[in-house]
């Protein structure tokens, strides 16, 4: 089931957020500074963004059986460029393959739309084939101009990102 995310949820998307850090990101970021993350900072955060009566853009989550399994965030683009962005979607191993991330990756794209973006933007470890085969077969495509890759330090390591978009 996807439904908006509330504030209640915080908790749950904290433990969804850096659960998923530490299955897919671990090659990257290696699994000690992975093990030493916070998720009671990490719930704070949420809290907050949760509690934001003027954020704007959306946050869903998807559940199943035993509560939230994943969780999508999106808005207008960061960079100012007037797109819309994808800003985080993050799904729990054992929702992979089951369809969570589909159908948030559909609610998302749809706010986006009803948001009025024509296109949007998202950006994703180069290393991560995992998610970069999930956002080609959703429909995503490799920015391939200059500016769509970039460097940035997460956990006392350099990281490579690059940017891919959609037509919505």
């Amino acid at each position: 089931m996807i439904r908006r995310a509330l504030p209640e949820d915080a908790a749950a998307i904290a433990a969804v957020h850096i659960g998923t850090w530490q299955a897919a990101y671990e090659h990257v970021l290696g699994a000690d500074r992975l093990a030493g993350l916070d998720v009671e900072r990490r719930r704070a955060f949420w809290a907050r963004v949760l509690a934001d009566d003027a954020r704007t853009g959306d946050l869903f989550v998807a559940e199943d059986g035993a509560g939230v399994v994943a969780f999508a965030s999106s808005g207008p683009a960061q960079d100012g460029s007037g797109d819309g962005e994808l800003y985080a979607l993050y799904a729990l191993p054992r929702a992979w393959g089951g369809g969570a991330g589909s159908a948030l990756m559909d609610a998302t794209l749809d706010a986006l739309r009803a948001g009025g973006f024509a296109t949007a933007l998202l950006w994703v470890f180069a290393d991560n084939p995992r998610a970069r085969r999930f956002y080609e077969r959703t429909g995503w495509t490799l920015d391939t101009d200059e500016s769509a890759r970039k460097v940035e330090e997460l956990l006392g390591v350099d990281v490579t990102e690059v940017r891919y978009r959609i037509r919505l």
